[in-house]
């Protein structure tokens, strides 16, 4: 962007010094003769001549103050606006304010000619963001422009939307961008694409429906927009990789023309044909050949033949070889491409350029977990890599290390880390290193000192920018215990004695983070160490308190250490000294923790049964109901204080009351009138016509209840939810192979001279402690040994387990969890936890934690709206609105992906006659589908039915055994699915299977991310002669776990007001959809929709997203368009279903 805007600031003087005929040098009084161009340069260059901040601030407040009455005097020609903008520009970009500009710059941009119109949009383009609201000033102007036939008007509306634009006055100009995808020009067609790029990373689900469309332009005749289509494309197989495998093939034949350079030359870069654009498809190939062997033979030709063809010594080319690099150690290993990919990691880092070495060591890191072998082939190069004088060398290698880091060499490892981390000065670099450190130092401690030294070194080296987690996965650590209690004592006792002496030193300064820690482990332990005096303790303690470096946080930890030694001593003439100083202490807070601390000391008995010993992870009893506050609220009732009121009824009253602006967008002018409903602001459809050719969200404008109480972590302070790290998923992948890179003769990757060389016989002394530090760096790593590198499973055992009665406290709350699944009222999509059972039993408040609907937090918010029909209370999250819905593939032919046998297993199959499935008598009475063939091989088949109950999906999955013989022990296992919650156990065991018969299990399932459509994979085992695996995979979409939902049309009504989340869409009718009841009587078909109510040529419909979050539509046709209105507390869901309407319309 600052290129662009560069070459237009040097091109614009020469455009706006244009005099007017006649016009000489004497001229220049007027503010209308003297050029642009020269009080631009004058600007410059009084600006370059100033020698302090001050005058440059002082001279740019006074052509700021001289623009703001230009633009603002009644007389100001367009042409001088122009030539203000380009200065009010150069002053944005210095970094000074200029907002009374930006309304001018939109006012240029609507009313100019091409030239001033185009310095109109690069005003705003740099003015304003994509979330200004004077955005909105400027859309109808880009939708005159896209509808101009003047090419240039076109090219900079779409420049423009592509920049910036707000979200939700996309649908209007959607349409117009769909047509420019059909220009006869190259350049606007691929600025359309550009333009939808961008509607795709801000509003995926508005352009789903033209997925079609960036198939088209894929295969455009015109290099530049298929370039423009790869950013779509490479986006969208980040989030759906198995959507996209059908156009594996077309991205192979676009690569090899790109390689063979059949594209323009125009697209050459230093001869290397268009070299951006085969990083992008080594990307896109990389993503879809991954675990996929059959996708990945595609490739193999087009990968080796760009490793071929990238020989020319440039950076351009060396930054292809390291993504083919990548590509080839990410899709299914093939042997040959694995050595050549090898040579060329070697080639890297054997280099004596630090930007091609830096490359080799990333690349090394990448693939080190596919072929630990490759680092023992350099390994004295990374030895020597890690006193490299560039620190970013320095750092790369350190997080090589990190990777093969394992049980025998985690001493030698951790110690250059710590070394690096003492030296670093980037704050950044720094907290990176700690948590690495750390998390190395828990995981491979090979004994308890060891891992008490290092968590002291790392908290002294690390300072105050340490991550908070980190002290605090200590401290949990130290507090929760291991299963080995003689083990857990002497880490106590170690940690006790450890920062007892390292108060001794009084000059010493530490982090203020290392003080709380050892203050905190002080307080709760010291009492472990028996040969130390209390006393002696305390004074330590007390002479921090006395430091002026120490803060007033870590007073707090201080005192609170003192109470809890205070509490198991008779009496002590520290704490009374303590006492008697901090009681008249200017600090409020240390006044009152003294204050607390004397009257406890004057109640031991009470003090010792407060402060019991070990009890920090103790479960803390909240009660949820506030039962303690009833005489509270029966007294203030009593004299006559206002009963309590949800938030929805308080919000309608008050809209009632209050004349507030509207700020709906405008709809569509019909000729029906339009009744009153008397409520101003929030409308009720019920009782208003209305439509809008606008799709938005309201929710960033609703209002939202911020006072409700979060009873969040509090009943379980230590529990999962808390900050313990997250443990390694021990998954069953399919390691990939390993290609053993020894048969490479020297001449080919060359090692080091140190390598080469006999140890014994010419070894200089420096060399000889090179190769003893390889071999305690790269021990364990051999071809033999079972190495545990860092993201794949440990087979070795970790020093530090965590207590087994917190995992089966968790394996508890995860069972009661699914128990009273049917009795909560959000159940996947809020993660609710009971309190106790008799909470479930009486229905009463209940607790609520973080859901589990995107990777990031999510903060939590109450909605509470009452039903006649449906006492509950709902609980949802506001901030649903920032989740994307994962993508789905729209071109595939059936809703379950099928795997197909080999060509032999379909040979030897076809002629034996399969055993057909029948569903259940019992299930027969609900809605289902038929009975689909998942996967099969010679022994056994899999079949699915989806069964459609009133609270559920019902997956019925059928295994027939095709052979003469039973199978004994098969094991039908499902996989843990991101958009899903599977109700019961993901694992069910058939114990027989007897020949040529069916057996089948049923599972459950709710939807837990609101998506358009998900995968859930899974595989079925079984013994016969080797232990075989079958895998399969079932596709949902969002219909699936929609049902009806029945109520009155004032239901509807009250229900509609407190909703916040809403999406409008205008559709165009079918022709042969001539009625509303004939529109509704569809949508009710295909999306299971309840028609509510039909009033004239308006209609309303309910719906729920299982279990029980619900979605209300308001329809209007008018002149041949639908005009659609969704509300629901949840913000995902109103798009998702918009989107099923769309295509159901479409399909019609």
């Amino acid at each position: 962007m600052s290129d662009v805007v560069e070459r237009t600031l040097s091109a614009l003087p020469g455009l706006l010094g244009q005099h007017k005929p006649g016009a000489g040098p004497g001229d220049a009084g007027g503010p209308g003769r003297v050029s642009g161009g020269s009080r631009l340069g004058s600007l410059v260059r009084s600006i370059a001549a100033l020698t302090s901040k001050h005058e440059e601030e002082k001279l740019i407040q006074q052509e700021l103050a001289s623009l703001k009455a230009a633009v603002s005097a009644p007389t100001t020609t367009l042409r001088l606006m122009k030539e203000c903008m380009v200065r009010l520009i150069y002053c944005e970009m210095l970094g000074y304010e200029s907002s009374f500009g930006y309304i001018h710059a939109i006012k240029l941009a609507q009313q100019g000619n091409l030239l001033e119109k185009r310095v109109g949009y690069l005003a705003v383009s740099l003015f304003l963001h994509e979330n200004h609201e004077l955005l909105l000033l400027l859309v109808n102007t880009v939708v005159k422009d896209l509808q101009s036939t003047n090419l240039v008007e076109v090219c900079m509306a779409l420049t423009i939307v592509s920049q910036i634009f707000p979200r939700e006055m996309i649908p209007a100009v959607l349409p117009l961008i769909e047509d420019k995808l059909q220009h006869s020009k190259e350049i606007i067609r691929r600025k359309a694409v550009q333009a939808l790029y961008k509607f795709y990373l801000i509003a995926p689900n508005q352009v789903q429906h033209i997925h079609d469309k960036f198939r088209k332009a894929l295969c455009d005749r015109d290099a530049g927009v298929m370039a423009a289509s790869l950013h779509i494309y490479l986006q969208m197989i980040k989030e759906n990789s198995s959507g996209y495998k059908d156009l594996t093939g077309s991205f192979v034949t676009i690569l090899k023309q790109v390689v063979g350079g059949k594209l323009p030359v125009d697209f050459n870069y230093h001869s290397v044909p268009a070299p951006w654009l085969q990083i992008q498809l080594l990307r896109i190939l990389g993503l879809l050949g991954k675990d996929d062997p059959r996708t990945s033979e595609l490739m193999y030709d087009v990968l080796d033949e760009s490793l071929r063809r990238a020989e020319i010594n440039h950076n351009i080319t060396y930054a292809i070889l390291f993504e083919c690099v990548q590509t080839i150690y990410t899709i299914h290993p093939k042997s040959e491409l694995l050595e050549k990919a090898a040579k060329c990691i070697g080639k890297f880092v054997l280099s004596p350029k630090i930007n091609l070495k830096y490359l080799g060591l990333k690349a090394l890191t990448y693939v080190i977990q596919q072929d630990p072998n490759l680092a023992l082939q350099h390994q004295m190069t990374i030895i020597e890599c890690l006193d490299h004088p560039d620190p970013i060398i320095k750092r790369e290698t350190l997080e090589l290390l990190y990777r093969i880091t394992n049980g025998q060499n985690v001493i030698v490892i951790v110690q250059k880390m710590l070394d690096y981390l003492k030296e670093c000065k980037e704050e950044y670099a720094v907290i990176s290193l700690v948590g690495k450190i750390a998390e190395l130092a828990e995981k491979y401690a090979p004994d308890s000192e060891w891992f008490i030294q290092t968590m002291n070194a790392v908290f002294s080296a690390g300072g105050d920018v340490v991550h908070p987690d980190i002290p605090n996965n200590f401290l949990k650590l130290l507090a929760e215990g291991f299963d080995d209690g003689k083990e857990n004592n002497q880490l106590r006792v170690y940690a006790v004695q450890s920062y007892l002496a390292l108060l001794e030193e009084e000059r010493a300064l530490y982090p203020q983070k290392f003080l709380q820690v050892m203050s905190w482990v002080l307080g709760e332990y010291s009492s472990l160490v028996t040969d130390v005096d209390p006393e002696v303790i305390l004074t330590k303690l007390h002479s921090l308190l006395k430091k002026t470096s120490v803060t007033s946080e870590t007073k707090v930890w201080i005192m609170a250490a003192v109470t809890k030694i205070a509490s198991r001593t008779s009496s002590s003439k520290t704490v009374d000294k303590l006492i008697q100083e901090f009681s008249n202490s200017l600090d409020t807070c240390m006044r009152q923790y003294a204050f607390e601390l004397k009257h406890l000391c004057e109640d031991k008995a009470l003090m010792k049964k407060l402060l019991l010993f070990d009890a920090s992870c103790n479960d803390i009893v909240v009660d949820a109901s506030l039962s303690f506050l009833d005489g509270f609220v029966a007294e203030g009732l009593g004299r006559g204080a206002a009963p309590y009121k949800p938030h929805h009824q308080r919000q309608e009253e008050k809209l009632s009351q209050e004349k507030a602006l509207n700020f709906e967008p405008y709809g569509l002018s019909f000729a029906s009138s339009v009744s009153s409903s008397g409520i101003t602001g929030r409308q009720s459809p019920t009782g208003l016509s209305f439509a809008s050719d606008t799709s938005g969200n309201s929710a960033e404008t609703g209002h939202k209840e911020t006072n409700t109480l979060k009873l969040e972590g509090v009943r379980k302070l230590w529990g999962k939810e808390g900050y313990l790290p997250k443990k390694e998923k021990i998954g069953k992948e399919d390691e990939p192979q390993t290609v053993s890179c020894g048969g490479l003769s020297a001449g080919q990757v060359r090692d080091p001279p140190a390598s080469q060389a006999d140890p014994a016989a010419s070894l200089s002394e420096e060399d000889r402690e090179k190769q003893q530090l390889a071999s305690t760096l790269f021990i364990g790593l051999g071809s033999n040994a079972g190495v545990s590198l860092m993201g794949k499973a440990d087979t070795a055992t970790q020093k530090f387990k965590r207590k087994s009665k917190m995992n089966e406290m968790q394996n508890i709350e995860e069972t009661s969890d699914f128990q009273n699944c049917a009795a909560l009222d959000f159940g996947p999509l809020l993660d609710t936890i009971p309190n106790n059972m008799e909470d479930c039993e009486e229905n009463t408040q209940i607790m609520l934690r973080k859901a589990s609907l995107c990777s990031s937090d999510i903060v939590e918010e109450n909605f509470a709206f009452d039903m006649p029909q449906f006492e509950k209370n709902y609980r949802l999250d506001d901030r649903l609105s920032d989740h994307r819905l994962s993508q789905s593939s729209l071109f595939a032919s059936s809703n379950i992906e099928i795997f197909q046998p080999s060509p032999s297993a379909q040979c030897e199959s076809a002629s034996k006659a399969p055993l057909v499935p029948c569903l259940p008598e019992e299930l027969e009475e609900f809605t289902h589908s038929e009975v689909v063939e998942l996967c099969q091989n010679d022994a056994l088949a899999l079949y699915l039915c989806k069964v459609w109950t009133n609270d559920s999906l019902l997956l019925t999955v059928f295994v027939s055994n095709k052979t003469t013989s039973a199978f004994n022990a098969v094991s039908l296992v499902f996989e843990e699915a991101e958009d899903f919650q599977i109700l019961e156990s993901f694992t069910h065991q058939f114990p027989v299977i007897e020949a040529q018969s069916v057996e089948h299990c049923q599972k459950c399932v709710w939807m837990d991310k609101i998506s358009t459509q998900g995968v859930i994979s899974g595989s079925v085992s079984y013994q016969s002669e080797m232990e075989t695996c079958l895998e399969f995979s079932i596709t949902l979409s969002l219909l699936d776990f929609i049902r009806p939902m029945e109520m009155t049309t004032e239901d509807f009504g009250k229900l509609w007001l407190s909703l916040s989340n809403d999406v409008k869409q205008n559709i165009k009718m079918a022709s042969s959809q001539d009625s509303l009841s004939e529109v509704l009587s569809t949508l009710q078909q295909k999306l299971k929709l309840h028609i509510v109510d039909i009033i004239g040529n308006e209609g309303i419909l309910a719906c729920q997203l299982l279990p029980s979050v619900p979605c209300l539509l308001h329809c209007r046709t008018h002149s041949g368009m639908l005009a659609l209105w969704f509300r629901s507390p949840c913000s995902a869901l109103p798009d998702g279903l918009l989107y099923q309407c769309q295509k159901v319309m479409e399909e019609c």
